[in-house]
């Protein structure tokens, strides 16, 4: 099998936004950052967990939805993602776990950045999303965003922290330029003896 030169082919991002709040900060940030890959070069898609109504997690219903499936497309498409949740007590938005309890092998030699809206550092957010995702044989990358809303946006939903803003960047330009490669490697090594 030969795979397609990966200078010549766009890395695919998917930003998965897990806030069920209209107009959330971690959704924001997700957006900046999807900006920001692309011009890097990426294709980007957002999947708002609010707008897709995803129902609970259960094995013996794994199909049938809409919402499951405009999710399995999405997931399927995917080079790289980025997971995006405010702090709930410590931990990701219930959300964004269903999101990722629906899913087990379809992560595999794929790279995810994380975005975590926090008044803590979002350190054990961060931390728990990368345990799942390593669960189901995912790559994360070695740094996240954490930002506090109240710090880093103005009133009116601008960015105004140009430390985090150079952030969001960084983490753009690490999931394009790693995620299409990591993708690209792990299919070749599938494809090969």
């Amino acid at each position: 099998m030969t795979l397609p030169d990966p200078d010549q082919v766009p890395t695919k991002l998917l930003a998965v936004c897990g806030s069920l709040r209209p107009g959330s900060f971690s959704s924001r940030g997700a957006q900046i950052t999807l900006e920001a890959a692309r011009e890097f070069g990426a294709e980007t898609r957002l999947l708002n967990l609010r707008d897709l109504d995803l129902p609970m997690y259960r094995s013996d219903r794994s199909a049938g939805s809409p919402a499951i499936a405009a999710m399995n497309e999405a997931v399927e498409w995917a080079d790289a993602f980025l997971l995006a949740s405010p702090d709930y007590h410590g931990s990701m938005s219930g959300a964004l776990k269903n999101f990722l309890d629906h899913h087990h092998r379809a992560f595999s030699g794929k790279l995810f950045g994380y975005i975590v809206t926090s008044h803590e550092k979002g350190l054990t957010v961060m931390q728990q999303m990368r345990t799942v995702v390593r669960q189901c044989y995912g790559w994360s990358a070695p740094y996240g965003v954490s930002f506090d809303s109240g710090e880093t946006f103005d009133p009116d939903g601008r960015l105004t922290d140009e430390r985090i803003r150079q952030r969001f960047r960084m983490l753009a330009r690490d999931l394009t330029v790693y995620g299409g490669l990591l993708r690209q490697q792990f299919l070749q090594d599938l494809a090969s003896d």
